[in-house]
């Protein structure tokens, strides 16, 4: 910053401290420190609060309009990760926007069942919803929602997951839960269903589920023979 006493030309303002004036009609004027920290402040500030404002409605934006969660994996508590994990990745691979949390049947009803109700109004279109033991989260979810509800049963010590299997397979009549396998090929498998279900109106994630199911055909053809490569020597 220049030293107190520079001279700038500038129109006159009673601000400055006029000096002689020139022949064409402008003021010196003597730099007064205090006047231009003040605007070079403000200008700062307001070019700052400006920045904010874009860069969080940029994000906000492009949230909305390309990521904005499609498919919603929650499951019963942090336990049950293991398994849903392969769920989240097939959508990862697919390219499907999705949201994961832990919402408990049991333990957390009121959040399940605002989970459940503002699905849809959020953008949700199905969700996958993976529990072990006594696995009712998959159907209260899906009685507090018209979204399709895919059930993942998680295996547990005490059954190896039969009782979560038939505690989301056996749903009474009138509420629908797409019950899949247990563990890690049932929580894959839901990932690609979830991808499918999207796919009927999305052309991008259709395609990646097309080329993904290509893709597997292609390793089966490729490696006919089951016999083991022998190793090298």
């Amino acid at each position: 910053m220049p030293p107190t006493g520079a001279h700038f030309n500038a129109y006159f303002d009673e601000n400055f401290t006029t000096s002689a004036t020139p022949a064409n009609g402008l003021a010196l004027v003597d730099y007064s420190p205090s006047y231009f920290d003040v605007c070079l402040t403000r200008r700062t500030l307001f070019f700052n609060l400006v920045s904010l404002f874009i860069g969080r409605w940029a994000e906000e934006f492009c949230m909305s309009s390309n990521s904005a969660p499609k498919v919603g994996v929650i499951m019963g508590s942090k336990s049950d990760w293991p398994v849903m994990e392969h769920a989240v990745s097939m959508l990862e691979r697919l390219g499907v926007a999705y949201e994961t949390r832990v919402v408990s049947a049991h333990r957390t009803p009121d959040l399940l069942f605002d989970y459940a109700k503002s699905a849809a109004e959020r953008g949700l279109q199905v969700i996958v919803a993976g529990a072990g033991g006594a696995a009712h989260l998959p159907g209260m979810v899906a009685s507090q929602t018209p979204l399709p509800v895919l059930g993942v049963p998680v295996e547990s010590k005490a059954l190896k997951g039969l009782d979560s299997l038939l505690s989301i397979a056996q749903m009474p009549g009138g509420i629908a839960v797409g019950t899949l396998a247990i563990g890690k090929a049932g929580a894959t498998n839901a990932g690609l269903l979830a991808a499918q279900i999207v796919g009927l109106q999305d052309a991008t994630v259709r395609s990646a589920v097309e080329a993904f199911r290509a893709e597997q055909t292609q390793k089966v053809l490729d490696n006919p023979d089951p016999r083991p490569e022998p190793e090298a020597e």
